[in-house]
């Protein structure tokens, strides 16, 4: 995370052409080839700062308290996560801000977000499939189906698509308001684009397939 973040601030101040990989290694410390070493690219190294806050949204789902819903935990771990001074950050927002930016100009470093965002989902449909067979009580919806310790059932099609769409609720909460000038805590900042795009998951069929 010390060169994704070394890398972030050369960046900032002087602009994604202008930044070398040498540059970013010589903030962060390192040689150039313990640099390459990790990153293929200077874009690359922005991966772990996208993936932090991606991930770590999908793992609160995953820990947010068992009596809640689905749809209940994904709002949960949209609060916990994305609110500014609460689970990130002001200053990380505005840096997401400043790069998706970019990212808009830079093919490479818009593959590197859109890697960070399909890596999250799919831990998020891990986390989203725990949940749903843990309130069926086992595979198929028959209680204690499933030994204690043993492994989940395969997820289903209907579980990856709810995982892809509220994925996508998220990020596309967060693409919107990185591209407008509005605050982060206000009524068009991420928290509040990310519950409003969620909330048309509210029907969807989780404990289906």
């Amino acid at each position: 995370m010390d060169i994704a973040r070394a890398a972030a601030g050369l960046i900032m101040r002087n602009g994604l052409r202008a930044t070398r990989a040498e540059d970013i290694a010589r903030d962060a410390g390192i040689a150039p080839r313990t640099f390459y070493r990790y990153f293929a690219s200077k874009e690359e190294s922005l991966g772990p700062l996208f993936a932090a806050g991606a991930q770590k949204w999908a793992e609160t789902v995953r820990d947010a308290p068992a009596h809640l819903t689905v749809p209940e935990a994904l709002h949960h771990a949209v609060i916990q996560t994305m609110t500014p001074g609460v689970g990130v950050r002001a200053e990380s927002l505005q840096w997401v801000r400043s790069l998706l930016r970019l990212a808009e100009g830079s093919p490479a470093l818009l593959r590197v977000w859109g890697e960070a965002c399909h890596t999250a989902e799919r831990t998020l449909a891990a986390v989203l499939g725990a949940r749903v067979a843990t309130a069926r009580g086992g595979d198929g919806g028959a209680p204690g189906s499933r030994p204690p310790g043993g492994p989940l059932p395969p997820l289903s099609p209907e579980i990856r698509l709810g995982a892809a769409l509220a994925g996508a609720a998220v990020r596309v909460a967060v693409e919107a308001w990185a591209a407008g000038d509005d605050p982060a805590d206000g009524p068009a900042g991420p928290v509040a684009l990310a519950v409003r795009n969620l909330g048309s998951l509210r029907d969807f069929p989780w404990h289906t397939g």
